[in-house]
């Protein structure tokens, strides 16, 4: 029986973008299954985890970050917009356009479109909030236009809901958190642990 990642994650969070990648490499060498669940995780999450929004952080945290940032897209080689044109942004509509992508075309499409996401705030600086550009990424992955709609339904909305609160009651508190097993690694910084635990089977 195959192994499998439970992938907690939102759609504008550059630490996801820096980890998105090299996760998906990580799971396909190990033959693992993974769950594409993107959560509200400014909204539902971090009232009840303790964490912060960005523009509540304290200034040094808020400067560490962009340290970060650039220490490990240097490192990873990865290319960022430190702050990007169109951040913050409200990830929701993002955030339902996977899952009905999920739901309708499957994991592999989920991931594709997840990555493109992702490199459209980093990289491309691009709005995710705007239906039109959501609209370009599908065609860019070559999935339906039909999915923006998709996103919309009340199935959609549920299953958004559902996975926010399977985060809760799983422990998650912050992005990226692969789980296994009931096993958190939280952040792109753990990959390596989630690897060998991969490995473990």
């Amino acid at each position: 029986m195959a192994i499998t990642v439970d992938y907690y994650f939102a759609p504008n969070s550059p630490w996801v973008y820096l980890g998105h990648e090299r996760f998906a490499q990580i799971a396909k060498a190990a033959g693992a299954t993974i769950h594409v669940l993107p959560v509200d995780l400014g909204g539902k999450v971090f009232p009840v985890s303790g964490g912060l929004p960005l523009a509540k952080r304290a200034p040094q945290r808020q400067a560490y970050r962009l340290v970060e940032l650039k220490r490990f897209s240097d490192y990873l080689g990865a290319p960022i917009v430190l702050q990007p044109k169109y951040f913050p942004v409200n990830p929701e509509d993002a955030a339902k356009l996977i899952i009905a992508v999920d739901m309708h075309d499957g994991t592999d499409a989920a991931m594709r479109i997840t990555g493109r996401i992702l490199r459209g705030v980093w990289v491309d600086e691009r709005n995710i909030a705007d239906a039109r550009d959501l609209a370009a990424m599908l065609a860019e992955e070559g999935l339906p236009a039909q999915r923006l709609d998709d996103s919309q339904s009340q199935a959609v909305q549920l299953r958004y809901e559902r996975d926010t609160q399977r985060a809760i009651d799983a422990g998650v508190f912050g992005a990226p958190s692969y789980v296994v097993d009931g096993e958190i690694f939280w952040g792109q910084d753990r990959l390596d642990f989630l690897q060998r635990r991969l490995a473990k089977g």
